[in-house]
């Protein structure tokens, strides 16, 4: 299976401007293809089939492989973050997308990869993706005083990054011990005008009792990012992907762009989505558990229907360091959504806490003293 992200500029085949047989590429803006040089654009060429769920356990062995890019590409693999990305035959990648790092070094594609079969179009341009990116920049707080001049200089960078998808049937038993609150009366012993006084007053006391359960519930496209390059952390944070209008894999997509190899394999990638899968169940099933509160919950599940999609969904990333860390700033690709980390300056949060400080300080002179 691949290994990494790097930048993948793939012009899996040349389509050329029927007008000036200039290049075209891939426009967000319009969704066509689009000559540079001329303006001339026409629509993608169709991708071939249909979008398509895999039965999980034969395309461990039998998932069709290749990239399906068409046309000569090599690849390239960054030495400092992994990512190792397919590009066209002519083109030099000098410098890694997901990292900024210039240690890329060419290797041989991975011919044995599983075929990515559907994608999702860009549709947010450029320059909609560095206006986010400076919008986010302008609402930081507490963020060293030249990190906006600096990261004014870096430039977003559509990738088209690797992701599978994959739908189960769960069955969930789950058991616990559901708490049902009730009240009970008790005298305690306080002072009133020098005396001591016996009052009542509600306790609240908690019934255990033993609760069991079952639930089935259906996922679909759970999604697992399959980049090396693109922090899981990070693109887990995406939440308005709409695959519902995945379609069928067409190199003109690709014209103009990187795409990204895939880094964690299928079975890998199951793993992380088992994962999501039970973390939800677990969270219905406490939802399930009656009475007020609960304690002991254990869920037990069984995965069936397991299928899966390899796809290829649209990010722009600005990547940049400060301090010699690298930090990353995303745009869904299809939706405009923004995700982002960012240094944060201790002087500055010092400099805030010592002013709550001194505040809290001056009111209890000014105020406190009198009382």
């Amino acid at each position: 299976m691949a290994t990494g992200d790097v930048e993948k500029a793939v012009k899996a085949q040349r389509f050329k401007c029927s007008d000036c047989s200039a290049e075209m590429k891939f426009d967000a803006g319009t969704g066509k293809l689009k000559c540079d040089h001329c303006g001339t654009t026409r629509e993608v060429p169709t991708g071939t089939g249909t979008v398509v769920e895999y039965d999980f356990f034969q395309g461990l062995t039998q998932a069709p492989k290749g990239l399906g890019a068409g046309g000569a590409t090599r690849a390239s693999k960054c030495q400092e973050c992994g990512a190792n990305v397919v590009f066209a035959d002519g083109v030099v990648a000098a410098r890694c997308t997901f990292c900024g790092s210039a240690k890329v070094l060419e290797q041989a594609e991975n011919q044995n990869a599983i075929r990515p079969e559907s994608l999702l179009p860009f549709a947010v341009d450029k320059k909609r993706a560095n206006q986010a990116f400076g919008d986010w920049l302008g609402k930081l707080w507490f963020r060293p005083s030249d990190l906006k001049q600096m990261a004014k200089v870096q430039e977003v960078a559509g990738v088209y990054v690797p992701f599978w998808t994959y739908d189960a049937h769960v069955e969930s038993s789950w058991t616990a011990e559901a708490g049902y609150h009730y009240y009970e009366s008790e005298e305690y012993t306080t002072q009133e005008a020098g005396q001591e006084v016996v009052k009542q007053r509600q306790v609240q006391r908690t019934r255990w009792e033993r609760a069991w359960g079952h639930r089935a519930d259906e996922f679909d496209d759970v999604l697992v990012c399959a980049s090396v390059g693109l922090p899981r952390e990070l693109a887990d944070q995406f939440g308005t992907f709409e695959t519902t209008s995945l379609v069928p894999y067409s190199p003109g997509f690709l014209a103009g762009w990187r795409a990204e190899e895939y880094a964690v394999d299928l079975s890998q990638g199951f793993t992380f989505a088992q994962g999501k899968m039970e973390r939800e169940q677990e969270k219905r099933c406490a939802h399930d558990v009656p009475g007020d509160t609960q304690r002991s919950l254990r869920v037990d599940n069984t995965f069936s229907a397991i299928t899966f999609k390899h796809v290829l969904l649209p990010v722009w990333i600005a990547a940049y360091r400060y301090n010699n860390q690298i930090f990353r700033f995303l745009v869904n690709g299809q939706t405009g959504e923004v995700v982002g980390k960012a240094p944060w300056s201790w002087i500055k949060i010092a400099m805030f806490a010592i002013t709550l400080i001194a505040t809290a300080f001056i009111l209890y002179y000014l105020f406190g003293r009198n009382r």
